[in-house]
């Protein structure tokens, strides 16, 4: 009998399940809104919101601020979000009795068919998502036409060498050819018969 199951293993080991939360639960309350798979994202929803409700015990007893950030960090293993959870979220959804996150159904992924789900937070900040997603590689708009403009030209001027490079072989053929054509003339002549 298969009692006391209330979570999806979604085929992972408990480690890796875990692991992968803690990603997706940091994503979350750093973007605000992530698309995954509908089964993550339901599994995804009561951590985060249990997340939230520690961040909001934080902000009611200061006694146990110290330990909920604690405990916070330990599930989620990022402490930069742990502190926006903790500093805007709390302050956020103080007057919200639960309910912090809402799953929509995004239709199927193209590759697999797998159901596809949006999962944001209930009055999120919109300019959240993607902002700070990783270190950029260019500083400005300019910057980047450069070294566009840059790539393109390397691509032509490899693309000219390639080109150099097969006409010397065609040329080399031609000129050790005269064994070639024998054998293209014998496969001309054997086609014949």
């Amino acid at each position: 009998m298969n009692h006391g199951i209330k979570q999806r293993k979604l085929n992972r080991t408990t480690p890796h399940r875990q692991a992968m939360f803690a990603n997706m639960a940091a994503a979350l309350i750093k973007h605000e809104q992530i698309i995954t798979t509908l089964p993550k994202a339901k599994e995804l929803k009561p951590i985060v919101e249990k997340l939230v409700t520690l961040g909001k015990k934080a902000k009611a007893d200061p006694k146990t601020a110290l330990a909920n950030r604690r405990r916070a960090i330990s599930i989620m293993r990022d402490k930069e979000q742990a502190a926006k959870l903790f500093d805007v979220l709390a302050d956020r959804y103080k007057d919200r009795n639960g309910g912090y996150i809402r799953v929509l159904k995004a239709g199927f992924r193209y590759g697999d068919a797998a159901p596809i789900a949006v999962i944001e937070f209930v009055d999120r900040d919109v300019t959240a998502k993607g902002k700070d997603s990783g270190p950029t590689q260019f500083a400005d708009e300019a910057e980047y036409k450069a070294a566009q403009e840059a790539a393109k030209a390397e691509k032509a001027e490899k693309k000219a060498k390639t080109k150099i490079e097969k006409g010397e072989t065609s040329k080399a053929k031609k000129e050790a050819g005269a064994s070639g054509a024998k054998t293209t003339v014998r496969k001309a002549s054997q086609r014949g018969k």
